[in-house]
């Protein structure tokens, strides 16, 4: 036989002892990518056949070597088990960390897909098997029986059985419907000892029918798939134990690898070996190339090649007449309802079906058969595993109902094709999932944590606040009904439980930390129904159920509302009065974007005042959902995109973070809440996407900014601050505006909204320095007409003037007389808009902002003229109040606020007619015709004692067309 030779590259580096490494390869369906791990490595490497000289796409999610892996049948999830005692899930071929899916106490072996890729097998030292669901990342069931490290697993094709074999030989048959063990053959392969770069495999072949083995002859044993009978062995050259085996597409061929150094090819149906290579290093996995005649390998140094034209072109090829389990080829493999059924997203009828015996009539297995898929079909929809009915075990009597042709109604084939998007499971904010032996977070929030872990068949929770002089100390509780979702704040704690089986109902407790009656603490109990979300606002509890119930209770436990909502419910969050609650619009798109609906209740008023769709990112999905400090609605994707809703443009989202122009390459941000300008959260390092208990996390501030463009004049950070505080400014506006129509005062925003407009003006000088350092005379113009206060356009005007821009100085006068003449007519619009871009202004805001006797000063120009657009900002200091003397103390108050408001308007014209000389005059003019008719000051105060009457009549006399003006600051005592 003519020798040929695999060319071998290297994937991973060996270990640094030089010892031999578990190595593990995989194709994708398609054959587009290849993947590679190994255990001295903790990357994993995503490879392009077709250029293989290029570097391949790294994964760096695991902390030590990688051991197992496995892909998805449509290769869309890839699943990675490590050293580590984790196993992780990503997307594929992106490679976009998921989630960690479980974790054990040992390090993992072997991990397996089943047919549909809803469930995951998981294996490795710690003896026992982990049958995970992939929807939700629950654990459906735990399968032991090994007395030794699980290193092979395998899903038969039909979706059946598992089989799984460990490090002393054994194998056993898994049932998975019951999870019984059908079948335990001990000792039938060799005993891998303590060399953990070998391990005992298995695999069925394509059609399901037969189970391949290594056996103690060096040789491949083949059993039956129902009886796990010895039907034949595949003995050749190999002088030491196989070590690896890997069926061809069509089961026509196999590969297998030994300890000699062999790579061996065999016809299965003639027993016999048609081609065999020997390597430098142990070949410790194979993988068929799905399309195609090609075999690739890696050994245990991390070397991996293309081993092409395995099958000679004389014989069939490995790919040809490829098994299809649903086709009926003389006999049928796999009955339509069985694929149906395995079809059915998260349900554990995809992995094992009934088949009634031979005696039963058909017509009676297909009503039988309708009446669970019925079951199933009054199903709510979860993603959740279910165990079907227990029937008999399947023996040889299968074989005897193959010939059996069933049909599947239309509704069913629908919902088989309707299931595979995958919508996003219900969460509670600021909870983390369970670990086992670990404390977990029920609800983090900015005011405290809720904390449980399970101890002796039961919970123990804890409840603590951030800040320990803020709340009571809560006494901690033994949990018997196991909570999974709680909220908190300042009143009291809710928590509730799914249901676990039907006995145990889902059960809500509310617990207020203080009440003047004994008893105060109530809980309902659900029955047909089960609680998916909870929120707590000021005098209310919701929960959100199964059934799309949104159920509302008064803090006493009165059953106040029972509301139907549109669609299943993903997430919700309380404020105050305010309940957001975030379902599902509909199902997912192809392209497997959310579709998210947002909806706003007041509860205190009965009212629904926002709804909408909530915005994600492409290819994301809601992490964080709830209300900042002041009370704006927020939320924060797995792409790491913060949006917080404004009023703006009839209601909108804006983005506000960007964890991908933030983080670091190794960080990954969990969101805690947020304020005005920070966002808190948790920092947590690759590959955690949450953070643990202990020890205590640490919360993080990061600075909110917009995702804006690349600026032509570099100025970004000052566009960024000048676009928050019109956002800043919006909200204090709406507040006032909401305060005025209540009747209510405003004095309290008085220092928050002139601090503010005086910050934004600012940041537009320093951004009208940056137009004229760069040319941009035109963006110059535009900025100025959205300073707020009258002395920074006078600033503005020194400003340029330093600059030497004297076109530009007249056109800035031109803007302040225009303002001016405006002030004087007493219009109500003006061309002074605030610098959220309202152009509505009231005359009595124009006219006290230039009459207060609290003055700022003009911005220093030689802080703006530098030029670079990191420049100091202009100070608005407050001058040193001005000195009244009076020689009547009857004197009105208002006339006398007016005179001192006058002789400093005189003053500021003959500054300002310094600059244009021509206009000196004319504004000098203007100006004494404006003061001689002051309007009365609504804010002005009493100088004495005796005034307060007068005042007091004034103030009801003015009756002001707008909130009172925030700004005027009487100095005057």
């Amino acid at each position: 036989m003519k020798v040929r030779s695999v060319k071998l590259r290297e994937a991973h580096k060996s270990s640094s002892n030089g010892r031999p490494s578990l190595c593990s390869i995989l194709w994708d369906h398609q054959a587009l990518n290849f993947v590679t791990a190994s255990s001295s490595d903790p990357t994993i490497a995503i490879h392009d056949p077709l250029l293989l000289s290029s570097p391949p796409k790294l994964l760096r999610h695991h902390r030590d070597g990688v051991t197992a892996l496995a892909l998805s049948p449509n290769s869309t999830c890839l699943a990675s088990g490590s050293v580590d005692h984790s196993v992780k899930l990503y997307k594929f071929p992106g490679g976009e960390f998921e989630t960690n899916i479980t974790r054990f106490t040992l390090p993992i072996r072997v991990l397996a897909f089943n047919k549909s890729g809803t469930m995951l097998a998981a294996a490795g030292d710690d003896e026992g098997i982990k049958l995970i669901n992939t929807v939700d990342g629950s654990i459906a069931r735990v399968l032991k029986g090994h007395k030794g490290p699980v290193t092979g697993l395998g899903f038969d094709p039909k979706s059946e059985y598992l089989a799984s074999i460990d490090s002393t030989g054994t194998v056993i048959f898994w049932e998975i419907q019951s999870g019984d063990a059908l079948h335990t053959l001990k000792g039938i392969a060799s005993d891998s000892g303590l060399d953990l770069s070998a391990r005992n495999v298995l695999s069925w072949s394509p059609d399901g029918e037969t189970l391949a083995a290594p056996g103690l002859r060096n040789d491949v044993v083949m059993y039956d798939r129902d009886t796990a009978e010895k039907l034949f062995s595949l003995r050749g050259d190999h002088t030491q134990p196989v070590c690896y085996l890997s069926w061809s597409p069509n089961g026509k061929y196999m590969a297998t690898s030994s300890l000699d150094k062999q790579v061996l090819i065999w016809d299965v149906e003639r027993r016999m070996d048609i081609d065999r290579q020997k390597f430098d290093d142990r070949i410790c996995c194979l993988a068929w190339k799905p399309i195609g005649n090609a075999l690739a390998i890696i050994d245990v140094m991390g070397k991996y090649g293309m081993w092409e034209s395995v099958v000679p072109s004389s014989m069939k090829s490995p790919t040809e007449d490829v098994p299809n389990l649903q086709s009926r080829n003389g006999f049928l493999l796999f009955t339509e309802e069985d694929q149906e059924l395995s079809t059915e997203s998260g349900s554990l009828s995809d992995i094992g079906e009934d088949r009634l015996v031979e005696s039963e009539p058909p017509s009676r297995k297909r009503l039988r058969k309708q009446s669970i898929l019925e079951r199933d079909l009054d199903e709510d929809g979860s993603n959740e595993l279910i165990s079907p009915p227990k029937v008999e075990s399947h023996k040889k009597a299968h074989h005897k109902n193959k010939g059996n042709t069933d049909f599947v109604s239309e509704g069913q084939t629908n919902k088989a094709i309707f299931n595979g998007a995958k919508m996003q499971e219900a969460f509670q904010p600021g909870a983390t999932p369970a670990q086992p032996g670990k404390r977990r977070f029920l609800c983090y929030n900015m005011l405290g944590t809720i904390t449980s872990i399970e101890h002796d068949g039961y919970s123990h929770i804890e409840i603590d606040f951030h800040d320990t002089s803020r709340g009571p100390r809560v006494p901690s509780m033994n949990d018997h009904f196991g909570f999974t979702m709680a909220s908190l704040n300042e009143k009291g704690s809710v928590l509730a439980n799914p249901c676990k089986g039907e006995k145990n109902m889902s059960t809500l407790i509310y617990r207020p930390f203080s009440s003047w009656a004994n008893n105060s603490e109530w809980s309902m109990r659900f029955e047909g129904e089960e609680v998916k979300v909870v929120a707590l606002g000021a005098s209310w509890v919701a929960a959100i159920t199964s059934l799309n119930f949104l159920r509302i209770f008064s803090e006493g436990g009165l059953q106040k509302h029972v509301l139907s909502l549109d669609g299943p419910v993903v997430t919700a969050s309380g404020f105050k009065d305010e309940l957001a609650v975030v379902t599902h619009a509909s199902h997912c798109l192809p392209s497997n974007d959310q579709m998210l609906e947002f909806r706003v209740f007041n509860i205190s008023n009965g009212v629904q005042p926002l709804r909408g769709h909530l915005p994600l990112t492409p290819g994301s999905y809601l992490v964080w959902f709830g209300f900042s400090e002041e009370g704006q609605l927020s939320s924060y994707d797995s792409k790491g995109v913060l949006r917080v809703f404004t009023s703006q443009y009839g209601g909108s989202w804006l983005p506000l973070f960007s964890a991908s122009k933030e983080k670091k390459s190794d960080e990954n941000y969990w969101v805690v809440g947020l304020n005005a300008s920070k966002l808190f959260c948790v920092v947590c390092k690759n590959p955690d996407l949450f953070p643990q208990v202990m020890p205590k996390p640490v919360l993080s501030l990061l600075n909110l900014s917009f995702p804006l463009a690349s600026s032509d004049l570099g100025a970004e950070a000052l566009e960024n601050e000048f676009m928050l505080n019109n956002m800043h400014l919006l909200q204090i506006q709406k507040q006032i505006e909401e305060m005025s129509r209540s009747c209510l005062d405003i004095a309290s925003l008085d220092d928050e909204i002139f601090n503010t407009e005086a910050a934004q003006d600012r940041c537009i000088l320093r951004l009208i320095a940056s137009c004229c350092n760069g040319d941009k005379l035109v963006r110059a113009t535009e900025l100025v007409k959205l300073l707020s206060l009258e002395k920074s356009v006078r600033g503005a005007i020194k400003l340029v003037t330093v600059l030497k821009l004297p076109n530009l100085a007249e056109r800035f006068n031109s803007i302040l007389e225009e303002r001016m003449q405006n002030e004087s007519k007493g219009t109500m619009q003006t061309n002074f808009p605030n610098s959220n871009g309202n152009a509505s202004f009231k005359n009595d805001i124009a006219l006290s902002k230039t009459s207060t006797s609290t003055e700022r000063s003009v911005p220093s120009v030689t802080d703006l003229t530098l030029s670079s657009p990191k420049l100091s900002a202009p100070l608005f200091t407050k001058k040193a109040k001005t000195q009244v003397t009076t020689e009547k103390p009857e004197l009105n108050h208002t006339a006398m606020v007016n005179d001192v408001g006058k002789v400093k308007r005189i003053e500021e014209v003959k500054n300002a007619g310094k600059l244009n000389n021509e206009g000196e005059a004319k504004k000098a003019g203007e100006m004494q015709q404006l003061q001689s008719h002051p309007p009365n000051n609504p804010f002005s105060k009493p100088l004495n004692n005796q005034e307060k009457k007068t005042g007091e009549i004034d103030k009801v006399q003015v009756q002001p067309h707008r909130p009172s003006n925030p700004f005027l600051k009487s100095s005057v005592k």
